[in-house]
């Protein structure tokens, strides 16, 4: 657990990290984590002093299930709004569809839906590339396609900091792709990675990776691109 920034706090999980964003409106609460990541971000808003700022909305990255699980239980308690890209509007009525090897997420999904008791919702806000949403110095959201049709990044623009969700995971041992199996469209969340790059974040804050600062996490991301290139036969610029 983190402030990478005055107005970022990250909660660190097991499963995965999400970020909360504080301006002087309140709270907002990116994805949300899985299970056990309510009680995780309330932790860690009480310790660093945030627990008594309402939430006031819930922004979506994508609707993978880990990063959905909690975003009706949230909305609901706090009554803050929700903002999630459009693309994967199927994902948040618990009907996504699945291709190729990530079929083997939709029944991963399809099982923890299920057991875990799933609870669907319906956006206040549909997100479309290029958008913008007036928290801190103002967010611009970037579509970043591949690991999911509407895998979307949000970009704090004054900071030059990118929220890259799961569009590569990053750890001490480097950055690697996500799973076969996790991605709709592999080599398109490769040009996704030369798009995000193109945007020259100053920083870049993934979902799925260590404590390490945001310049880090980017230099993990820059060296993974260039090895993806190298390796690569089709043209990922």
């Amino acid at each position: 657990m983190q402030i990478v920034h005055p107005g970022i706090l990250q909660v660190r999980t097991p499963a995965l990290n999400f970020y909360v964003l504080r301006d002087e409106e309140g709270l907002y609460v990116i994805d949300g984590g899985f299970v056990g990541g309510v009680r995780m971000l309330q932790n860690t808003l009480r310790q660093h002093g945030w627990n008594d700022l309402p939430i006031r909305g819930i922004l979506v990255t994508h609707g993978h299930l880990d990063h959905i699980f909690n975003v009706a239980y949230l909305a609901k308690t706090t009554g803050a709004w929700i903002a999630a890209t459009r693309l994967d509007a199927l994902h948040y009525a618990g009907k996504p569809h699945y291709e190729g090897n990530s079929r083997v997420t939709g029944w991963l999904e399809a099982t923890g839906r299920f057991a875990l008791g799933y609870q669907r919702f319906q956006p206040d806000r549909w997100l479309d590339d290029g958008d913008r949403i007036e928290i801190l110095s103002g967010i611009k959201t970037v579509h970043l396609p591949g690991h999911t049709q509407g895998h979307m990044g949000f970009l704090l623009e004054k900071e030059r900091l990118l929220f890259t969700a799961d569009l590569f995971v990053s750890y001490r041992a480097g950055g690697r792709l996500p799973l076969e199996i996790f991605n709709n469209d592999s080599a398109e969340n490769v040009r996704s990675i030369g798009k995000a790059l193109g945007l020259k974040p100053a920083g870049v804050l993934p979902n799925h990776g260590s404590d390490a600062p945001p310049d880090v996490h980017l230099q993990r991301m820059e060296r993974l691109f260039e090895r993806v290139k190298c390796a690569g036969h089709e043209d990922y610029s």
